[in-house]
């Protein structure tokens, strides 16, 4: 007997970490776009550290969806921790504290 739903819930899952992984690779590049006028090279360098956050997240993710329905279907229940999510909104914070930054110096001076 199966210990979860045969259903499609960690797919759902995982396409929806890759969805994740995609924004924040896009989001990052079209920062840069939009930036690039104002903080120079640094917009670049920026978008460069997101695309590289969003490679390691969806590959972190990839892994973690194995993990995830390898555990469900062997029957033995040990489900991954919170460290994706928490690495995903550590990112975005120290992202957007580097975006802050640079406005307020590129604005003051």
């Amino acid at each position: 007997m199966s210990v979860f739903d045969p259903g499609l819930q960690p797919e759902r899952t995982g396409l929806a970490w890759q969805r994740t992984c995609l924004a924040l690779g896009i989001g990052a590049l079209v920062y840069a776009r939009i930036a690039a006028t104002t903080v120079g090279g640094w917009a670049w360098a920026l978008a460069g550290a997101g695309m590289l956050t969003a490679l390691v997240l969806g590959f972190a993710s990839r892994r973690r969806y194995r993990y995830t329905h390898r555990s469900l279907t062997s029957g033995v229940v040990k489900l991954p921790d919170g460290a994706l999510p928490a690495a995903l909104a550590l990112a975005i914070l120290a992202g957007g504290a580097v975006v802050l930054v640079l406005t307020v110096v590129t604005a003051v001076s």
